[in-house]
């Protein structure tokens, strides 16, 4: 799942500062650094087998630029894909307040907060092509959660997150 609850706690808390529920969401990634220079190095070999017959002719020099290009152009995709999908969403409730960070792929942090008795969640049944697109009300503005988790995710992630902030009530 890409998510993870880091703290769930059943009772209110002693201190009011102290967490009673937070969750870490991010966007699935499938590919591992393994499996990335795997994809690298078979695309190289596959572009070179062809190659080997061109060995020792003026040809080669034509079609080796071409054949390392489509391979850098593969890496950049694949890196560029990577760096596009490093979001983390954090969501965080205490007895005085519920919070969302979210640290954006360029490194800059945007801030949620609300009293987490008005805080309300909402699933819409299909926004653009997000289906069942969740976002937080009661606070200064209207905000999305999880829109990179799949329905099935989003809709487990609904029960949770209505759960704790029952909890706080």
């Amino acid at each position: 799942m890409p998510y993870k609850v880091l703290i769930d706690r059943q009772e209110a808390p002693a201190s009011p500062g102290a967490f009673l529920y937070q969750v870490e969401l991010w966007p699935h990634q499938s590919l591992t650094g393994t499996g990335f220079v795997w994809i690298i190095a078979g695309t190289f070999v596959m572009a070179m087998l062809p190659l080997f017959a061109l060995l020792g002719t003026a040809v080669l020099w034509g079609i080796l630029p071409f054949a390392m290009i489509s391979v850098g152009a593969l890496w950049w995709s694949l890196n560029r894909s990577w760096r596009d999908r490093d979001i983390l969403e954090t969501f965080t409730v205490t007895p005085d307040c519920a919070s969302l960070i979210r640290q954006q792929p360029d490194g800059t942090r945007l801030d949620w907060e609300a009293n987490p008795y008005w805080v309300r969640i909402k699933r819409h049944d299909r926004v653009n092509r997000i289906v069942d697109y969740l976002t937080l009300e009661g606070g200064p503005r209207k905000v999305e959660i999880g829109s990179f988790l799949t329905p099935a995710e989003r809709r487990d992630l609904l029960g949770r997150l209505e759960s704790a902030l029952h909890r706080v009530r």
